[in-house]
């Protein structure tokens, strides 16, 4: 399994937002939308704004590959779900100290979406 490079991990989590192009079942990707990405030690994170009615979560759930952009990285990913409580709970607290500029209305749906969590695994 690859691994991210710390130059990698940081150019990911100072910028702003990824471009996420979750693969449709044939193989074929998405339109780039811009989502919000966390890192929690040596991993990166994403999550649904709109939980589980998020379009390009739903494709990204069927199956499980991306490619994604930010920070001047792009890379192919494996998409994993998380259910791990401990982890999510890192993943709100990093959202929360990211984007908690932007207020109780934007921050509140993504810590209310754990369950869309998602760890991109680079391939």
């Amino acid at each position: 399994m690859t691994t991210w490079t710390n130059d990698e991990l940081t150019r990911i989590e100072h910028a702003e937002e990824l471009q996420m192009a979750p693969s449709r079942r044939d193989g074929t990707p998405r339109t780039p939308l811009p989502i919000w990405v966390v890192r929690d030690g040596d991993d990166l994170y994403v999550r649904s704004f709109r939980g589980g009615a998020g379009a390009w979560y739903r494709t990204a759930q069927a199956s499980h590959q991306g490619r994604i952009s930010s920070g001047g990285v792009d890379k192919d990913v494996t998409l994993v779900e998380v259910t791990d409580p401990g982890v999510n709970d890192r993943v709100d607290a990093a959202y929360r100290a990211k984007y908690g500029r932007y207020g109780a209305r934007y921050i509140d749906p993504m810590v209310a979406s754990r369950d869309t969590t998602l760890r991109l695994v680079p391939r």
